[in-house]
């Protein structure tokens, strides 16, 4: 297993952030992986997805978006469109020999899906949502997927049943919406931050490994 910490230049007006980088000796894929909105690259929930990837043969480039990094409010989604875009090209550099996939966990994936929609991500075949936030708690919504449409990638998304930030009356129509180009799994019992009701879960599979497993199998298929 490989594992380095490394810098990139982010944007133009808030300068280098800090990336990590986990490549396992067989690893297929490299996943640029965007955090929450109110965490970063090192969140318990980042570090959970990146080493139950590894252990299914995908690397991963974890990454700050500047605000995470540097303190103060959250950066203008021109300014995160601008990180992520970057944060591909890092990637590449670090592992020219590795297809990549982006995406991320909530906000990092939604602003990867809005870079993605704006203009292709060098080198990215596939986008992975990990609880993508389709609305406000108690707000339920659409408007926030509208730009998926515009994606001419394929598209996976892993969602808790009991997500509060996408209730399933509306993720469901949405993704089926997206026709072939989106595929949407559900992990059971699980909320956004992936907690589970272990009394009325059936899966016994932790929810990471299952995670990793279906993001495996699919990225195959690319």
């Amino acid at each position: 297993m490989f594992a380095k910490e490394i810098r990139f230049f982010a944007s133009l007006a808030k300068g280098e952030v800090s990336a990590l980088v986990l490549r396992p000796e067989n690893a297929t894929h490299l996943f640029v992986l965007g955090h929450g909105a109110s965490t970063n690259m090192r969140h318990a929930t980042m570090q959970s997805i990146a080493e139950a990837l590894a252990e299914r043969g995908i690397a991963t480039f974890r990454y700050n978006f500047p605000y995470s990094e540097k303190g103060g409010g959250r950066d203008s989604q021109a300014v995160c469109v601008e990180t992520i875009r970057n944060a591909c090209r890092a990637a590449n550099q670090a592992a020219p020999d590795l297809p990549l996939l982006a995406g991320g966990h909530s906000f990092g994936g939604r602003m990867t899906s809005t870079a993605q929609s704006e203009a292709p991500l060098d080198g990215v075949v596939g986008l992975v949502f990990f609880s993508y936030p389709l609305h406000l708690p108690g707000r339920p919504d659409t408007k926030r997927a509208e730009h998926l449409a515009e994606i001419d990638v394929p598209m996976l998304f892993l969602s808790g049943t009991r997500d509060e930030l996408a209730t399933l009356d509306l993720l469901t129509p949405t993704i089926k919406s997206l026709g072939n180009m989106a595929t949407l799994h559900l992990i059971e019992t699980a909320n956004h931050s992936y907690k589970v009701l272990k009394k009325s879960r059936t899966s016994d599979e932790d929810v990471f490994g299952e995670m990793a497993r279906v993001a495996g199998n699919w990225a195959e298929s690319l």
